[in-house]
């Protein structure tokens, strides 16, 4: 698996979860329902996202996900 395996295509397939999340359409729930979605929706995005905009390599056959954490600059 090891010579199959792509990391950057495993990013790429993340950031673009992370967009089909974000363009998930609501679907017809209301109330308790609609909050548990829309909850649900904002923690896959971020976990997509953060793994989307990971640096990532192999090192020494261990898949390793840099995610720096710290806030950005202003306008960055």
């Amino acid at each position: 698996m090891a010579d199959a395996f792509d990391p950057e295509a495993m990013v790429r397939r993340f950031r673009e979860r992370a967009l089909a999340v974000r363009k998930r359409p609501l679907p017809p729930v209301a109330g308790e329902e609609r909050q548990a979605f829309i909850a649900q929706a904002q923690t896959d995005f971020m976990d997509f996202a953060m793994i989307g905009d990971a640096a990532i390599s192999v090192e020494g056959g261990v898949v390793v996900l840099r995610i720096d954490t710290r806030p950005r600059p202003a306008g960055a």
